[in-house]
């Protein structure tokens, strides 16, 4: 039998109802509902205290709500006075205090409903709100403000929404979202609160303060193992956690990561990322778990000191030491020691760990893994990437991974690297390997793939770049590789030509030409293509597999022969013009275009085949005429060819010219940096528009991202290029090498390593510097 509408109306006024999406009813409620829950893992250092003698359990959940609102920390306790029924407007710890409105559900949208207001009042402890402002009013809710709480300022986007601007106040279950009419109050309480969360003793969770206890007493067994004995925080567990073991900020802005991955807050990330090594323990292959971990650390850096208290928690007295699942804990470790170094507390709290470990089983796979995570720690200094799933492999059985080096007209290296090996150092390897310890000239190891060529930095590490080549490759389909090449030509003329140096120059020379940077006729890029096919199959003969065109002879040249292609008929300016040429295009006449445009590609790659197969049948007879000529002589002719090149040696770049930063157009030119000047050529001309020597050159430096500036005695050269950072390095190297006098310290604000090696302190026959900078190139300066 349905209840009479009296009864029914009796209900909703004791118990409150729900319209249009708005609760109404007793506000107890929602007091109820927005009590903090009790902080178990959260404690405030007061002061020198003695050791922790209390026992520390994990934290749990409540069974309801109505038993969490019972709850009250004693640390809430000790910060919040508790406030009586009487005036609100006579509460003397009031800091600002005024009409707010809360969780707008109105605004804009919904005009009929009327936003509610609330009686905020900022103590220096907690932020309050009630009813009215009238004696006896009762308070509604209460935030405990901290050190880790954290407010929004007003943004423009809830303010065109909603028609208020909005403030919001992070705190450890609940956060406030307070609404203004009025820009200047909303900014007046975001500055109080903000001032206030700064006035808070810094928070120190259970876990920290117990690091600082083992850290003291390292040095008594007994007290130690009272101190694990007596707090499980410390040991593994089954269980889940409910909270981080570090403090984290409430709602911090700074947890999402750039890129296609979303992150929630911090504190929820360090709950899942523990959810993770939690489910490491039973994965048949770890490898792909290990490596999602790695990157949540890389994206989000404040999880690393946590990650590390997590794994050591997990790997201490662990219900089968030794097994798969603890294992996989310590391969873990091993990856994070080789990727990420942890703050100096928790370094030296990890560092007692392997040491605990290794006098507790000595000769264990446990102990293995501390030693080599231990050695790791002295060498790691932070990473670009994570470790590929190759490293990954190598890192979880404690070896070394093999490098391929591709070395122009020899054959390829191997080398054995570590996660901390620089390229600078494989590069010494080699340079000492081949033989090339006694040559004047610099080499470096490159980046090579089909669209990109560029130096790598001498303190960039290998495993970095191996991973980023891996990626490359998977995106492009097209293979990607590491080479070790010359980076300077201090001196080109007395190379012995048996050497492999000879060899390696011989193979620069040939790229250069076919980038079409060595300008010349056309009869001798023939006769080099000659030269190049007899150093490569000796004599002419039928039998003999012929390179394609491409690898022999510039493709631009090719191109040049063709005629200009037709453009395409403007667009009209009248408005019925533009109407009636897009009728045409959409019908008859639009296919009919197409198919002009189809026809006129065909014929020109016709015409290209053409003037490839007469180019091709030239190089053959000028190929015939070699009969009889070694290897080595081909190649020491096609050398002697380039080099009467006067730029032979230099390294192009391509650059627009801009007189000024307000000025003409800009013209386009080869920027070419050598060993003794830096000179600027018209493309295709050999000779120069204009050289000066490093004795000319004042300053150089960034002017921004893609501005590279030239200051020659009372000019300043600017140079609009994508290779800017490659510019300055190779400035830089070159005045190091030939002992110029280096540039002072940069001025700009920005600080940043030393962009200038001692010329005393280069190795011989090495880049010092051959790559981009994180950072733009600061400002140098030289004497003439």
């Amino acid at each position: 039998m349905p209840f009479p509408g009296g009864l029914w109306w009796l209900l909703c006024c004791r118990q409150g109802f729900t319209l249009l999406r708005r609760d109404y009813g007793d506000a107890d409620r929602e007091a109820d509902g927005e009590a903090e829950e009790e902080a178990s893992f959260e404690l405030r250092a007061q002061g020198d205290q003695a050791s922790l003698e209390v026992s520390l359990s994990q934290p749990t959940r409540t069974s309801s709500g109505s038993e969490r609102s019972l709850l009250v920390s004693e640390e809430m306790r000790s910060l919040i006075v508790e406030k009586g029924p009487g005036p609100v407007e006579e509460d003397p710890d009031a800091l600002v205090k005024g009409w707010l409105q809360r969780e707008v559900r109105g605004g804009v949208k919904t005009p009929w409903i009327r936003p509610r207001k609330y009686w905020f009042v900022l103590t220096p402890d907690s932020l309050d709100y009630y009813s009215s402002n009238e004696k006896g009013a009762k308070r509604l809710g209460s935030l405990v403000l901290t050190s880790l709480c954290s407010v929004l300022w007003p943004d423009k986007q809830t303010y065109k929404e909603t028609g208020y601007w909005s403030v919001t106040v992070f705190g450890r279950k609940h956060c406030y979202r307070l609404y203004s009419e009025h820009l200047n109050e909303a900014v007046r309480w975001v500055c109080a609160v903000q001032k206030v969360i700064d006035s808070k003793a810094p928070v120190q969770t259970p876990t920290q303060l117990l690091m600082r206890d083992v850290e003291e007493h390292c040095g008594s067994p007994e007290v130690l193992e009272q101190i694990y004995r007596c707090n499980p925080i410390l040991r593994y567990t089954s269980s889940p956690l409910y909270a981080p073991l570090l403090p984290f900020p409430y709602g911090s802005l700074d947890q999402s990561a750039p890129g296609p991955r979303s992150y929630t807050t911090l504190r929820d990330e360090a709950v899942k990322l523990f959810n993770s090594l939690q489910q490491l323990e039973s994965q048949r292959d770890p490898v792909p778990l290990i490596q999602g971990i790695l990157q949540t650390c890389l994206d989000l850096p404040p999880l690393v000191d946590e990650i590390y208290c997590q794994l050591v928690k997990q790997t201490t007295e662990p219900p089968a030491p030794g097994g798969p699942g603890d294992l996989h804990y310590w391969q873990l470790l091993t990856c994070m020691s080789c990727t990420f170094l942890p703050s100096p507390p928790v370094l030296r709290f990890l560092r007692f760990h392997l040491d605990r470990t290794e006098s507790r089983f000595p000769a264990s796979e446990m102990a293995k893994y501390a030693c080599f995570i231990r050695e790791a720690l002295g060498k790691t200094r932070g990473r670009e990437c994570v470790p590929s799933l190759e490293e990954i492999l190598v890192l979880m059985r404690r070896q070394e991974m093999v490098c391929t080096v591709h070395c122009p007209g020899a054959a390829a290296c191997s080398v054995a690297i570590s996660s901390h090996t620089t390229a600078e150092e494989v590069a010494r390897e080699l340079v000492s390997r081949l033989g090339l310890s006694q040559s004047p000239n610099l080499f470096a190891l490159y980046e090579q793939s089909r669209l990109r060529e560029q130096p790598v930095g001498s303190s960039t590490l290998l495993a970095d770049v191996l991973t980023s080549l891996a990626g490359e490759e998977r995106e492009q389909d097209a293979p990607c590789r590491l080479c070790f090449k010359h980076y300077g030509f201090l001196d080109t003329d007395n190379v012995p030509r048996d050497s492999l140096e000879f060899a390696l120059l011989f193979e620069q020379a040939h790229e250069m030409v076919l980038r079409g940077y060595v300008p010349t006729s056309e009869e001798t890029l023939q006769t080099l293509a000659a030269l190049r096919l007899q150093s490569l199959n000796s004599d002419f003969s039928t039998h003999t597999p012929f390179p394609r065109l491409e690898e022999l002879f510039p493709p631009h040249v090719l191109h040049a022969r063709l005629p200009a292609p037709c453009p395409d008929p403007p667009t009209p300016k009248c408005r019925g013009a533009r109407l009636r040429a897009g009728l045409l295009a959409g019908g008859l006449w639009g296919h009919s275009l197409a198919k002009q445009r189809a026809e006129r590609d065909q014929r020109l790659r016709g015409r290209l085949r053409e003037e490839g197969a007469s180019t091709m049948a030239a190089i053959v007879e000028k190929w015939k005429l070699l009969q009889g000529m070694g290897r080595p002589e081909a190649m020491a002719a096609y050398v002697a060819l380039v080099r009467e090149w006067p730029g032979f040696g230099s390294t192009l770049f391509d650059v627009d010219l801009r007189a000024s930063p307000v000025g003409a157009g800009p013209q386009r030119l080869w920027l070419g940096i050598g060993a003794k000047a830096v000179s600027l050529y018209k493309p295709g001309e050999p000779e120069p528009l204009d050289s000066f020597c490093y004795g000319r050159i004042s300053s150089f430096g960034a002017s921004d991202s893609s501005t590279f500036r030239l200051s020659v005695e009372d000019r300043d050269l600017l140079f609009e290029t994508s290779q800017v950072d490659e510019i300055a390095q190779l400035l830089t190297t070159y005045l190091a090498s030939t002992g110029a006098r280096r540039p002072p310290r940069p001025q700009e604000p920005a600080p940043g390593p030393p962009l200038d090696p001692d010329p005393a302190a280069l190795p011989r026959g090495l880049c010092p510097v051959a790559g981009p900078w994180q950072r733009p190139p600061p400002t140098g300066s030289f004497g003439s």
